[in-house]
C-alpha cells in the first residue's frame, strides 16, 4: 500500500509543484489533502513539437494533472472555492487537458462561500493583520469546525442546501451589516450560483476516500500533495501567523481519509534558501540588497497574489524542526541555481537569544522574534548550474553545500532542482 506524502518544509513556495509533476511520472494517483484556492503550484510543462513552452499555476487541482495516466483527487480536507475550480478547469481544458474521468473531487469536501472571501477581506484590514491572501480559507474552516459549513454533498438536496444557507446568510448578513458596515449577500441568488455550481461538478464527485482506499487494496501509487509549508501549520507552525489547516504529514490521512498504516515515505521539499509571505518572524531574512537580490533572481512573487516574497538564507534549525514533526524520510532541494552568482552563501546552524544558544526551534513567536541566527559560510560556486543534467557534474562547491545539509539534517537528499523544467531535475543518487 505504497503512499509518498509531499510536504513543504518551510514557510511554502518551496517548489512542490514542480516536484509532484516530476514524481507524478511514476506514480497512479494524486491527491491534495488541505488549504484552497490559497496555495498556487507552478509547472511548467516542456515545448513539444509546435507547442511552445507552457507554465500553470494550479491554486486546486493536483499538479499531477499534467500526466494523462494519472487521477487526481481533492480530498475532504480541501476547502473548494467553486469559481476557482471551475476556472481553473476551463483553463486545462483550453490548454488540451483533459479532467474528465481524471478528476475525482470528495463529496465531503468544505465550499468555500461569498461570505467567507467578505469576511477575510474585512478582518485582514484591521490592526492585527495575519498576511492572508483574502480569499476566505480561515473563514471557510471556522465554519467547518463550528459544524455549520456547506458540503459539497450538501448541493445534491435542494431543501438540505436552503435550509444550511439560510441559516449561515443571515447570521453572516448581520455580522456583515452591523459590525462591518458591508453590503448584505442575497441567499435566493446564492442558491442558484451553488447550484448551477452542483450541476457542473456533478460527474467529479464522488467518495474519494473509498476510491483511494480501494485502490490501496489493488496496489496503485499513491502521491499526497500537501499546500503551503510546515511552519505555517495551524498546530505546529508560527502561530498565529499561519495557515488554518493542517500542511504538516500528518493532515494526509484526515484531509484525504486514508489509514497512517499506508504511507510508506515522505518527502520534504526545501528551498536553497529560505522564503515567507505574509506577516510573522522570519529568523534569516534579509532586508538588504542581497535580500532584493535573492527576490529578483528567485522570481520571488506570490503565484497567488503577486506578493513579493521576503527572502532571506536557508536556515536548519527550522528544518530540523520540520523534518522532525513531519517525519520526513527524504529531501529535495529546489531553486539551487539561484544561488549560483553569490560569492559566499550562510547557512544558518544555530540560533541565540542573548548569551543563551537555543536547542531547537521555538514556535511561539514572542521567542523567535527575539532570536539571533548564528551562520555558518560556505563559498559560492559562480558558476551556472541551470544546464547541469546530473548531480555529479555540478560544480564541487555546489556539491559541498548539498552534502553539508544532508549530513546536517540527517535525512537523505534525492533531488535537486536547478530550474523550472522537467528536465531540470538532478538525481543524487
Amino acid at each position: 500500500m505504497p503512499v509518498q506524502i509531499i510536504v513543504g518544509a518551510q514557510w511554502g513556495d518551496e517548489g512542490k509543484g514542480k516536484i509532484v509533476d516530476h514524481l507524478s511520472e511514476h506514480v497512479d494517483i494524486v491527491a491534495r489533502y488541505q488549504g484552497g484556492a490559497n496555495a498556487g503550484h507552478t509547472v511548467v510543462l516542456p515545448a513539444r513539437g509546435k507547442t511552445k513552452e507552457r507554465e500553470f499555476v494550479l491554486h486546486l487541482i493536483p499538479s499531477g494533472i499534467f500526466h494523462p495516466h494519472v487521477t487526481c483527487v481533492i480530498g475532504n480536507g480541501v476547502v473548494i472555492d467553486p469559481k476557482a475550480l471551475m476556472a481553473e478547469i476551463a483553463q486545462l481544458r483550453s490548454a488540451g487537458i483533459n479532467t474528465k474521468g481524471r478528476l475525482l473531487i470528495s463529496h465531503n469536501a468544505h465550499l468555500i462561500m461569498p461570505y467567507h472571501k467578505a469576511l477575510d477581506t474585512i478582518r485582514e484590514q484591521g490592526d492585527q493583520k495575519i498576511g492572508t491572501t483574502g480569499r476566505g480559507i480561515g473563514p471557510a474552516y471556522i465554519d467547518k469546525y463550528m459544524r455549520t459549513g456547506i458540503r459539497v454533498v450538501d448541493l445534491l438536496d435542494r431543501d438540505v442546501l436552503c435550509k444550511k444557507l439560510r441559516r449561515n446568510i443571515e447570521e453572516k448578513n448581520e455580522l456583515l451589516r452591523k459590525v462591518y458596515g458591508a453590503t448584505e449577500l442575497d441567499l435566493d441568488a446564492l442558491i442558484q450560483e451553488y447550484q448551477e455550481f452542483d450541476r457542473e461538478i456533478d460527474e467529479y464527485v464522488t467518495d474519494t476516500s473509498e476510491y483511494l482506499n480501494r485502490a490501496l487494496r489493488k496496489k496503485r501509487s499513491i502521491l499526497a500533495e500537501g499546500a503551503q509549508g510546515a511552519l505555517l501549520d495551524v498546530d505546529h507552525g508560527t502561530y498565529p501567523y499561519v495557515t488554518s489547516s493542517n500542511p504538516t504529514s500528518g493532515g494526509a490521512c484526515t484531509g484525504l481519509g486514508i489509514p497512517p498504516t499506508s504511507v510508506r515515505s515522505i518527502m520534504g521539499v526545501v528551498k536553497a534558501y529560505s522564503t515567507r509571505v505574509g506577516n510573522g518572524p522570519f529568523p534569516t531574512e534579509l532586508t538588504d540588497e542581497t535580500g532584493e537580490r535573492l527576490r529578483s533572481v528567485g522570481g520571488e512573487f506570490g503565484a497567488t497574489t503577486g506578493r513579493p516574497r521576503r527572502c532571506g538564507w536557508l536556515d536548519l534549525v527550522s528544518l530540523a524542526y520540520s523534518i522532525r514533526v513531519n517525519g520526513i524520510t527524504e529531501i529535495a532541494i529546489t531553486k539551487l541555481d539561484v544561488l549560483d552568482a553569490f560569492d559566499e552563501i550562510p547557512v544558518c546552524i544555530q540560533y541565540r537569544v542573548g548569551s543563551k544558544t537555543l536547542s531547537g526551534f521555538p514556535t511561539d513567536v514572542q521567542t523567535l522574534e527575539k532570536v539571533t541566527p548564528v551562520y555558518r559560510i560556505f563559498k559560492g560556486w559562480r558558476t551556472q548550474t541551470s544546464d547541469v543534467r546530473a548531480f555529479r557534474d555540478l560544480p564541487p562547491n555546489a556539491r559541498s553545500y548539498i552534502r553539508f545539509l544532508e549530513k546536517s539534517l540527517r535525512v537523505r537528499i534525492g533531488m535537486v532542482s536547478v530550474g523550472a523544467r522537467r528536465d531540470q531535475t538532478l538525481h543524487v543518487r
